[in-house]
């Protein structure tokens, strides 16, 4: 399955325009062919029959399109390319760099490559140590290549005598040398193409998974390591925050990246004095390639739509068919600049949907595709197409993890009806289909509203927000910028009012740019619930030179903007509310629901207080007037406390006891400006709008009554 490809599917140039902007397609279609796109919007992407369906609405009049698709490649594997080589008179060579590598590559993976008619050098590692090719002659090293350590590696040529020489060598050991003789060999000249961490230039393969620092080129013969002045040295410790490699050689023979590897690594230089890379370039020199990297696919463009004015802010998607299959591109119509179209806006949680782009769970086995053949649930599920690439919830070939997801590709975890997990009590759905029960919601109790997205709040700030009333997140707003929580900061202490409408939120901070557009990046610092964990030294991003991790490590706890923040998960299951003392002081919250408890039920694990669950802590910054309105009790058996509550299997840092952190909280607090904040504290509370076939029962109604609240004049 490792090149399995859909039928048809596509990904767009951004997740969301304006009227009178261009959405550019671009799509593939293995088998080519009549292909058509067909606007529509989304109303519910739920399959569950039990729930609310999928449900969308033709919107064809306003766009539909038959065009003629065609294939289009996905080419993994980052590498860098030098399109100019080092030009040098005709004589001996030597080739030279610096790798590390944590797992033995499974093929011949090449670390440089010289390239040009009739005069092709490659330099490589393997199963069998360094090994070499110089006109269809291979030389080997044949001593296996240590793991998690520097090693040296050198390849020298001789036309004139036709001996070639490759080493291999520890840091602080002895080289394992072989040689061989080729009389007449021919060597590149610079008059072609160089390749680092792959060969092939023309279509490039062998892909090398490890560290690489300090290539070389040196003129003349070295038997040891060369020391002599090169012709070409690339040092990566410059430049870290772009795609750009520099030669500091006296011919500047700088290169480009390819597949965006990871930069700011550890590199040989690296001893612990210096944690941030901004402060000792030289200590991260090295570059971490990957044969499973993707930083896009670049694809070409199939056709473009252009958002009509008139057509009301929503979500959306291009419907894509072909004669093999269909598949959905979900896309975001924001009203026009600086206009509102609604009181209430929804916050589209996408900088959350690309950070678990294409997660791959592992978790689709038998009965969860026989539910979902029985559902009619999207039928492509991401353990079956790593072509598309991973999630930061991955990890590379090598088990080291996955820190740069780019939105230009298919992202097949963003489409409607897809399950996440076979949910015994509910539809199992997470992130941009789990977000489809709130619009669902609104859809169903008539509350109009538009739709911004977190790229847009990173790019335009708390102007965006202006124009609104009330701001609802989604289920799960885990990942923010400085921009982002700046911005809503901003509108929360202003006039504005923000629902916070799911768990785990404001949570890990990360970086884009505008020099890379589409990508952004994670470092797993220190603390927190980790699907993998930076390396020490590598907390900082190479993005934007800033501390990665955790918010809360950053100085902004969720507690500051939300009033709660995380403190327990558990499996994909929910338990109920109890109301505290404080609700009947708030009585409108919770006008129509007499009930002490509510919430033991719903779509999302059977519970609105489930999964990962957050509470106030006044010590984290939640305000001195929040007040807690209710909490969840009878945590199931599967949940813990998070990592960065503890001290030790006994002490917390709040001092409670760890099993009564495992609590979701719902808080309310007014802000000096006029504004005021509503924070329910569960992943699954939007799942729980829904009760007994409709969108109704204490969970909505609570829901309905804070909307019309934060809306009234």
């Amino acid at each position: 399955m490792l090149h399995a490809e859909l039928p048809i599917t596509g990904y767009l140039d951004r997740f969301s325009h304006r009227p009178g902007e261009r959405f550019a397609a671009k799509v593939s279609v293995p088998g080519g062919g009549a292909a058509q796109a067909r606007l529509v919007r989304v109303i519910s992407g739920d399959p569950n029959p039990e729930g609310p369906g999928l449900r969308f609405e033709d919107c064809s009049a306003q766009f539909e399109h038959a065009f003629e698709a065609r294939h289009q490649p996905i080419r993994r594997g980052s590498y860098a390319r030098i399109a100019t080589p080092p030009q040098r008179a005709p004589g001996p060579c030597t080739w030279s760099a610096l790798a590390f590598l944590e797992t033995q590559p499974p093929a011949d993976a090449a670390l440089l490559s010289e390239e040009q008619p009739g005069a092709t050098v490659t330099m490589g590692v393997g199963s069998s140590g360094a090994w070499a090719e110089i006109g269809g002659i291979r030389v080997e090293t044949g001593a296996p290549w240590p793991l998690r350590q520097w090693m040296r590696v050198w390849l020298s040529a001789d036309p004139g005598t036709g001996e070639i020489t490759l080493s291999q060598q520890p840091l602080a050991g002895m080289a394992t040398t072989a040689r061989a003789s080729h009389p007449g060999v021919r060597l590149p000249d610079g008059g072609g193409a160089l390749l680092l961490a792959a060969r092939d230039a023309a279509q490039p393969r062998a892909h090398f998974t490890g560290r690489l620092e300090a290539p070389a080129l040196h003129a003349g013969c070295h038997l040891a390591w060369p020391d002599a002045t090169p012709l070409a040295a690339w040092n990566f410790a410059e430049g870290i925050t772009t795609q750009a490699i520099t030669d500091t050689g006296p011919q500047a023979c700088h290169g480009v990246l390819v597949n965006a590897p990871t930069r700011a690594m550890a590199g040989s230089l690296w001893t612990g004095a210096e944690m941030s890379w901004r402060h000792a370039p030289a200590h991260y020199g090295a570059i971490h390639f990957h044969a499973d990297d993707l930083g896009g696919c670049g694809w070409d463009t199939d056709f473009e739509f252009l958002v009509p004015d008139g057509l009301r802010s929503g979500a959306y998607a291009l419907h894509l068919t072909c004669a093999a299959g269909e598949d959905w591109l979900p896309l975001y119509i924001l009203p026009p600049k600086g206009m509102a179209g609604a009181d209430v806006a929804f916050l589209a949680s996408t900088f959350t949907y690309q950070a678990y782009a294409n997660h791959s769970r592992g978790n689709a086995d038998a009965a969860y595709r026989a539910r979902v053949a029985a559902w009619g649930a999207y039928p492509y599920n991401p353990d079956d197409y790593p072509i598309y690439g991973r999630s930061t919830y991955n990890r590379h070939e090598d088990n080291s993890g996955i820190a740069l997801s780019s939105r230009l590709r298919p992202i097949l975890t963003m489409r409607p009806g897809l399950l996440t997990f076979n949910d015994p009590l509910g539809s199992g759905l997470r992130h941009y289909p789990a977000d489809t029960h709130l619009l669902a919601w609104m859809e169903a109790k008539g509350i109009d509203f538009d739709v911004v997205t977190d790229e847009d709040l990173h790019e335009e700030g708390a102007p965006l927000l202006a124009p609104y009333k009330v701001v609802l997140t989604g289920s799960h707003p885990e990942y923010h910028t400085a921009e982002t929580l700046d911005a809503l900061t901003e509108y929360t202490r202003g006039a504005g009012r923000m629902m916070y409408l799911g768990g785990n939120g404001f949570y890990w901070r990360i970086a884009c740019v505008p020099e890379l557009p589409g990508m952004m990046e994670v470092r797993r610092a220190e603390g927190g619930i980790r699907a993998w964990a930076a390396n020490p030294g590598e907390y900082y991003h190479q993005l934007d030179g800033q501390y990665g991790g955790l918010w809360r490590r950053n100085g902004r706890p969720p507690q500051k903007l939300a009033g709660v923040g995380f403190s327990g998960q558990g499996m994909f299951e929910g338990t109920h509310y109890r109301k505290l003392p404080a609700a009947a002081d708030h009585a409108w919250v919770f006008e129509g629901v007499p009930e002490d408890t509510f919430g033991d039920y719903g779509l999302s694990g059977g519970g609105a207080a489930g999964f990962e669950l957050d509470r106030a802590d006044y010590t984290l910054g939640t305000p001195a007037n929040a007040v807690i309105l209710a909490r969840s009790e009878d945590p199931p058996a599967s949940f813990v406390t998070v990592p960065e509550e503890l001290l030790s299997h006994v002490n917390t840092i709040s001092g409670e006891k760890a099993d009564a952190l495992k609590r979701a909280e719902i808080v309310y607090f007014t802000t000096p400006g006029g504004g005021a904040v509503f924070a329910v504290g569960s992943i699954t509370w939007c799942g729980s709008l829904w009760q007994d076939g409709a969108f109704q029962g204490p969970v909505s109604r609570i829901m309905e009554n804070v909307v019309r609240r934060f809306t009234a004049d």
